[in-house]
């Protein structure tokens, strides 16, 4: 399928097995070593200052990186994001002591628990309904991070092996990009690194959540012992397993490592049925051990 700006829940519906195997790969973080660049430079900063944080920066920037990037909640869309960061920050004794106001996003809280796709277009639509003043907020801010990355975070390249990697899936497998991230910003980072290619489809936010894309391409279509999820993050897991597929992960800060494991063993093991079991569960083990679930700052105060 050629590249598009454009793909619909229909395309993956519609997506057709070529091949006897499935693989769906996640991209910040995993393809791409760019979501350090975009959480760090253009996320934090635009939370700091478009809800005026700045005498609390510092504990912002911790909360922020936590929910985002060093934990479990590793990769998590930027709304549920966004509200943990919030309810952490509230939680930290010296944001309390600063007397800066956090906002408690009650209805942010209840467009994530609407069912609603998690991306600008359906919270424009919030917006356009409910004339919510703290949503437009949101949207503002959303769509400045959206700009803001699309002027600085430019031409990041892909992990050597990951692209010697989705060469190799792509003789053997139908693969699809699955991911929480705009999908313009996928496209384009995809397209300007010539690896569009590989996949059928690129599936951003506006497609729905990970679990959906994978359940909408390849459930029914393809054994479950033949569908793969490839990402660097707990969410991707929680995809695969929702769908009983497989999980490769893409361990964080060794991300070169894990894809040439994939490419000189992992992804032929899976396609000749000998993934699943112990040897998915030890790469998964070690996974689990490098993501915590109590920010440092807690562990701190135990002690």
């Amino acid at each position: 399928m050629a590249s598009s700006p454009s793909y619909t829940r229909e395309d993956l519906i519609n997506l057709a097995p070529s091949r006897q195997a499935f693989v769906g790969i996640d991209s910040d973080g995993c393809v791409f070593d760019s979501m350090e660049i975009k959480q760090k430079k253009c996320f934090h900063p635009l939370i700091i200052s478009h809800w005026k944080l700045e005498r609390i920066a510092e504990y912002v920037r911790e909360a922020a990186q936590f929910a985002n990037l060093y934990s479990k909640w590793r990769g998590q869309n930027r709304f549920p994001a966004l509200i943990m960061t919030f309810d952490l920050l509230r939680e930290r004794p010296e944001v309390r002591e600063s007397g800066v106001p956090i906002p408690e996003l009650s209805s942010l809280r209840k467009f994530v628990a609407s069912g609603a796709a998690l991306g600008n277009p359906d919270l424009e639509r919030a917006v356009e309904e409910t004339r919510d003043p703290e949503l437009l907020s949101v949207l503002e801010w959303s769509k400045a991070v959206n700009d803001l990355i699309a002027r600085t975070v430019k031409k990041v390249p892909p992990f050597q092996w990951a692209r010697r990697s989705l060469e190799k899936i792509a003789a053997h497998a139908d693969a699809i990009c699955v991911s929480q991230t705009p999908a313009e910003a996928l496209i384009r980072e995809w397209d300007e690194n010539g690896i569009t290619p590989f996949v059928r489809i690129i599936a951003g936010q506006e497609l729905g959540t990970k679990a959906d894309h994978i359940r909408l391409a390849a459930g029914g279509k393809y054994p479950p012992e033949k569908i793969l999820m490839i990402g660097d993050a707990p969410g991707d897991k929680k995809a695969a397993k929702a769908n009983n597929a497989m999980f490769y992960p893409i361990n964080p800060g060794r991300e070169e490592e894990s894809w040439k494991r994939f490419h000189e063993e992992a992804f032929d093991r899976f396609l000749a049925g000998k993934y699943a079991g112990a040897y998915e569960a030890e790469l998964i083990e070690e996974f689990d051990a490098l993501l915590p679930d109590i920010p440092p700052w807690k562990k701190s105060a135990r002690r």
